[in-house]
């Protein structure tokens, strides 16, 4: 019996391969599903699986959203936050959060505003990764992809 508490305690001790890092992926709605950009909401949540473990995932939508969408991104996971006016206020603010407390690794901002730049600056300061997701080559934000760690860029639909 020994034996195994042993075995088990020496296992416990033991070197562990290093931890998938947690991501969180916050969408500027209004800025990303555009016609002109012609994003999947299922791309955007692949996006964010290829930089890791998907903890928080989230999609930012004014009033003006319609049922329809709100529907379609919870059925792909998304979190949907409706907001009563611009989003970037709550985006921020959310994101910048979970940066600061630890809940993510990874901080990806799925925009074209530069308005979310700070917040991207920050996270770095903090020691988290971050990450600059553009709706389309047209959309890509020069600002937040230099204060991001990496930048992606998805590719409309056909």
């Amino acid at each position: 019996m020994f034996d195994r508490v042993r075995a088990r305690l020496g296992r416990l001790g033991a070197p562990q391969p290093p931890a998938e890092p947690s991501v969180g992926l916050f969408v500027d709605g209004p800025n990303v599903l555009r016609d002109e950009f012609d994003v999947d909401l299922d791309d955007l949540r692949d996006a964010a699986r290829d930089l890791g473990r998907v903890g928080v995932i989230r999609l930012y939508l004014d009033e003006h959203a319609t049922p329809g969408l709100i529907q379609a991104a919870e059925a792909r996971g998304f979190e949907v936050v409706v907001t009563s006016g611009d989003v970037d206020v709550k985006l921020a603010v959310d994101a910048t959060a979970l940066a600061g407390d630890g809940t993510i690794d990874r901080l990806a901002i799925a925009s074209r505003d530069t308005d979310f730049k700070p917040v991207l600056e920050h996270a770095g300061t903090l020691g988290v990764e971050t990450v600059a997701i553009a709706p389309g080559s047209y959309g890509r934000s020069d600002a937040l992809r230099n204060a991001a760690d990496e930048a992606m860029t998805l590719e409309a639909q056909n």
